[in-house]
């Protein structure tokens, strides 16, 4: 009889402990899915910074700068009327103007993960082992902190590894839109210079 009942009480043990067990891992499982969440909907701090460079804000200006000179000695007045007209005629040819587009200057976008790297880290280790402590209970504590605090800080690595990764790619998507836009501007450009140096050509000017 008294083996029968240690044997049912064994059998109550290792089933409360084995719940108990089940019911850590559920929780850090929980944890951890949440977190890695909310790692998928990231904040961050966008920094745009206009880059000059002498050389490049030369060649950029060149692309609309004409110089003519006339070649059947055309007056200064003249001269005015065909660069204005030959201009109205380009804009309208390109559908671009000089006056009313600018060229866009080069952008350096810096995205700053916020929180910073490392926060999620040492905020999840802080809070699994917190938790470890309260699962684990009073005897066991040092153990359950242990557990909690190596479970929450893989969270929160892959909590901060995720959003920097994710900061990284938003900087290159900027700076891909930003070289797509300058191209596109320069090519519009070009076009209306060799619009505008046709007509002069047409109405007897030497253009360079």
């Amino acid at each position: 009889m008294l083996s029968k009942y240690n044997k049912i009480l064994f059998d109550y043990i290792s089933v409360k402990q084995s719940l108990k067990y089940f019911y850590i891992l559920f929780i850090f499982f929980i944890f951890f899915i949440l977190f890695i969440f909310i790692s998928c909907t990231p904040q961050y701090a966008i920094n745009s910074q206009s880059e000059s460079n002498g050389a490049m804000d030369t060649t950029k200006h060149s692309l609309t700068q004409i110089y003519f000179y006339p070649k059947e000695g055309q007056s200064t007045e003249q001269q005015s009327r065909d660069h204005y007209e030959c201009y109205i005629w380009a804009v309208d040819q390109t559908d671009f103007d000089p006056s009313q587009s600018p060229l866009p200057t080069e952008e350096r976008i810096k995205v700053v993960p916020v929180p910073p790297p490392g926060h999620d880290t040492v905020t999840m280790s802080i809070i699994g082992a917190v938790m470890g402590v309260l699962i684990a209970g009073p005897r066991h504590a040092a153990e359950g902190a242990i557990i909690g605090a190596t479970g929450g800080a893989l969270a929160g690595v892959a909590s901060d590894t995720s959003r920097v990764q994710h900061a990284k790619q938003q900087e290159e998507a900027y700076a891909s839109r930003n070289r797509v836009q300058i191209a596109k501007a320069e090519r519009k450009a070009l076009e209306f210079q060799r619009a505008t140096s046709a007509c002069l050509e047409g109405r007897g000017y030497s253009v360079r």
